[in-house]
């Protein structure tokens, strides 16, 4: 039976960023979805941007794709992996999302002749969205995370939102402060001073956390909860250690071991029901128990400002090698390779096959494109398993055409317009919009229907011939090169339903263990109680 009001439980960062908000919010999340509820989650992220399909990988992290094509940030995708449910475009909103929203409705004459301000009408847009997401997902509980940290200047404005949802909502609004307590090694003990600044900076807009979760190396002891509780205002048992663990899915299951879903549920007086965590125990387990690897290298070029930012950029890419491998009773070793590597050290290639399966993700560009070449050259004549992701798919294609085929000349028109022998060429309704420099959002993004043959590597994956995926680009396989690629032995074993468009490619079974490549993410709707097919054939074959 669902709620009568809806539940708002507001998620700030404190201190610093990078510390773990995101999972911190899905966690919550999870713990509340566990007891029956059913449960959403938005992401606010404080970026001019209105979406975040025009930032940098490197820079911002990984662009996650929406079903309804929305690009937005990485937490939703953790949103989506932790809940397993396919979030809807009202849960994610940007500052500049919200202001043209504001814009249109001025422009529309909708504010009757007011002028419009930042407060109510800005503020007011922010919460008439969270509260349409919540009608939408039809939710008990919404977990909105505010993105930045508490006291940027660019946040203020959703801090001032949560603020006023209080005022609207008094017995259905919640405010939960994650922040970080260092642990210096030469002073030797947790220093709790920049979480009280944090909770009063929070203050002084008018907020009070009523829990507040302490990031740290090691588990808070309970004279740290102490003072924390003290200088912030709150009881001890409010105070939740959050320290690092070894596997982000442990983390749910570390909140509950302090008891914090029935504490959310008591302070917002909803009465509990029982929790039910099993299978996340299970997967948890399953992930100790996991003794015998599995190495797989990731081939990609987002290495040019240094390792530290690399795993954001491919995090969904990442995350379900880990499901798959879990599913597979594998641990997995994971290896960033920078595919340049191989442009200036052509020999280096040969340390590929020190790995029992190589993927090439994708991006966009030319930078490290004959790395990538050379690798899945390598990866095909040495029969180790391959997964190509949309990027990576085309790519396989190339090499297919310039080493087997003999089109030396084959490209794709991104790296050389006006190419002889473009295989891999842009989709006509694209051409205008890059004449025009419209880059924002208009490449082919979110769920397409797939059509899969029988007798191949893809429907020996998915079990099935009708399956949808998620997109993110805007070249595709050239139709004129169709016929005389699958006479040479390539298939395309997915297509669109009107066979236009090529959607997995493979090698056959008798030719390759497992050489596949997809022009979809199949990345984005893989989860760790669900892992994506693909991804679980290609690590069955690596396992071998």
């Amino acid at each position: 039976m669902a709620l009568k009001n809806p539940k708002y439980i507001f998620v700030f960062g404190g201190v610093m960023s990078g510390i773990g908000k995101g999972i911190a919010t899905s966690s919550i999340a999870k713990i509340i979805q566990s007891r029956g509820f059913n449960v959403s989650a938005i992401k606010i992220d404080p970026y001019i941007n209105v979406d975040a399909g025009t930032m940098n990988p490197t820079e911002h992290g990984e662009v996650f794709v929406l079903e309804s094509g929305l690009e937005t940030d990485q937490d939703m995708g953790n949103y989506e992996r932790f809940l397993d449910i396919t979030l809807p475009a009202t849960n994610y909103m940007t500052t500049g999302s919200v202001y043209q929203k504001v814009i249109e409705r001025e422009r529309n004459l909708e504010y009757k002749g007011k002028c419009v301000q930042i407060i109510p009408h800005v503020t007011g847009e922010i919460m008439k969205t969270i509260e349409d997401a919540s009608k939408i997902n039809d939710a008990d509980f919404v977990i909105i995370e505010v993105g930045g940290t508490i006291g940027d200047y660019e946040n203020d404005l959703f801090t001032e939102a949560a603020r006023q949802m209080r005022l609207k909502h008094p017995d259905d609004v919640l405010y939960v402060m994650l922040s970080f307590v260092p642990y210096p090694s030469k002073v030797g003990e947790m220093k709790t001073k920049p979480t009280q600044q944090a909770a009063r900076s929070l203050n002084s807009a008018g907020i009070q956390p009523d829990i507040i979760i302490a990031r740290s190396e090691q588990p808070i002891d309970e004279k740290r909860k102490e003072k924390i509780a003290l200088f912030c205002n709150i009881n001890k048992e409010e105070v939740i250690s959050a320290p690092d663990a070894e596997s982000i899915y442990e983390i749910p299951l570390n909140f509950e071991n302090d008891h914090l879903s029935e504490i959310i549920l008591k302070k917002l007086k909803v009465k509990p029901k029982k929790t039910n965590l099993d299978d996340w125990r299970a997967l948890t387990k399953r992930i100790r128990n996991s003794k015998k690897e599995v190495k797989i290298g990731i081939v990609g070029k987002y290495f040019g400002t240094g390792e530290c930012v690399l795993s954001d950029a491919y995090i969904s890419v990442i995350e379900a090698i880990k499901h798959a491998s879990f599913a597979n009773n594998r641990k997995p070793l994971i290896d960033w390779i920078n595919s340049e590597k191989f442009e200036k050290d052509p020999k280096s290639i040969k340390e590929l096959k020190e790995y029992d399966g190589i993927i090439v993700p994708g991006g966009f560009g030319s930078r490290g494109v004959e790395g990538k070449i050379k690798t899945i050259q390598y990866a095909r004549g040495n029969k180790i398993p391959y997964l190509g992701l949309c990027y990576g798919m085309q790519l396989m294609i190339l090499e297919y055409a310039q080493n087997v085929l003999g089109i030396k000349e084959a490209n794709t028109t991104e790296i050389k317009i006006g190419s002889k022998a473009p295989v891999i060429d842009i989709m006509p309704d694209q051409k205008s919009k890059l004449e025009n420099h419209d880059y924002g959002a208009t490449m082919r993004l979110g769920g397409y229907p797939c059509v899969i043959s029988k007798n191949t590597h893809a429907f020996s994956a998915y079990k099935k011939t009708n399956i949808t995926e998620r997109h993110r680009h805007r070249y595709e396989v050239n139709p004129e090169y169709i016929e005389q690629l699958e006479d040479s032995g390539l298939i395309f074993s997915g297509k669109s339903p009107d066979k236009i468009l090529m959607e997995i490619v493979e090698l056959p079974k008798k030719a390759h263990p497992f050489m596949v490549g997809s022009q979809f993410h199949p990345e984005f709707t893989s989860s760790p109680l669900n892992p994506n097919p693909l991804f679980l054939s290609f690590i069955k074959a690596a396992k071998k």
